[in-house]
């Protein structure tokens, strides 16, 4: 197909495909001739994802083109292109404070007591961390008390990623799985918190 039916197909700008082409987020299309280039369902495929990631997920073109790169990578064991991806996806820690330092404690504690396979200086564990530190400059250090109800939920959502993940055969496709269920995932998990919010107030504190 020509790059104005992937734009149709796909709803993305015929100048926004280009820039996704430079940025190295999609692959170039197949030149016909000096001017003219054939696009087939996987740029298609692949160019959804990138919206989605960009769009849905929120992330940064630098962020993408990290996550594109894990998916791509079929050389290495899946459990580490699977811990490469969900690197590129967690964004640094803060500057280093007292605040910080005590959560970082708290999540190392955290970690131990719930038995999980994963170190406390884990990009995860880091921004974990800084999420805490950051509710303890505030003066809600208290809500660390509900770390252990939170990771149980966590450890059901993770489980179900899993299943839902583990029915891909292919190891790109289970890769790519894996990476869109992270950041849409998050999304969707997030806007189910705050409808489940609205639900609860307006049971708890509605006339």
């Amino acid at each position: 197909m020509r790059i104005g039916e992937l734009s149709r197909r796909t709803g993305v700008a015929v100048p926004t495909i280009k820039y996704y082409v430079r940025e190295g987020l999609l692959p170039a299309g197949r030149l016909t001739s000096p001017n003219q280039a054939d696009y087939d369902e996987t740029h298609e495929r692949r160019l959804r994802l990138v919206r989605g990631l960009l769009e849905v997920g929120g992330l940064s073109v630098s962020a993408v083109r990290e996550v594109l790169a894990a998916v791509e990578d079929t050389d290495r064991p899946v459990h580490k292109v699977l811990g490469a991806a969900h690197n590129s996806l967690t964004p640094p820690p803060g500057a280093e404070s007292e605040e910080l330092a005590g959560a970082r404690e708290a999540v190392a504690a955290l970690i131990e007591r719930r038995g999980w396979q994963a170190a406390a200086d884990h990009p995860a564990g880091e921004a974990l961390a800084a999420a805490l530190a950051t509710l303890r400059s505030l003066g809600h250090g208290r809500f660390e008390e509900m770390l252990d109800v939170y990771a149980d939920a966590c450890e059901r959502i993770a489980t179900a990623d899993l299943a839902y993940v583990g029915a891909v055969a292919e190891v790109e496709r289970l890769i790519e799985s894996v990476v869109v269920g992270t950041v849409i995932g998050d999304a969707v998990l997030s806007a189910m918190r705050r409808l489940a919010h609205t639900d609860a107030s307006a049971r708890i504190y509605g006339e």
